[in-house]
């Protein structure tokens, strides 16, 4: 089920909305997220709202260079990602773990073998 959250970076100066379904989360074991811990949602564009934060927002790109990684510069969390769908679709990969009111704990987590791409 789709449901409306409110979401950013640790220090506040990215903030954002999103809708989202929760029902399972993804965990990635790629040299990157593995690092993180992200637990990941995707969204499309169309349901997320960047509130504040956009130019303190550091873009890094690596492997495939198809995610642009959005990081804040000044306190360095990375709350989302954007990037393209494999059917050509844009979404936003979001790290549950940067939304508000979200108890980790109780996720249906789905594990991602980023490590094979």
């Amino acid at each position: 089920m789709k449901t409306d959250y409110s979401g950013g970076c640790h220090c506040g100066k990215i903030r954002y909305q999103v809708t989202l379904d929760l029902g399972q989360v993804t965990s990635c074991n790629c040299s990157r997220c593995a690092k993180l811990g992200w637990f990941m949602a995707f969204a499309p564009l169309d349901d997320f709202k960047l509130l504040s934060g956009a130019e303190d927002a550091i873009e890094y790109q690596f492997n495939k260079r198809v995610i642009s990684h959005m990081f804040c510069r000044i306190c360095g969390i990375e709350p989302f990602a954007r990037g393209i769908r494999p059917d050509g679709a844009k979404m936003v990969a979001i790290d549950v773990r940067c939304l508000e009111g979200v108890d980790t704990e109780t996720l249906s987590v789905k594990n991602f073998n980023g490590r094979a791409l």
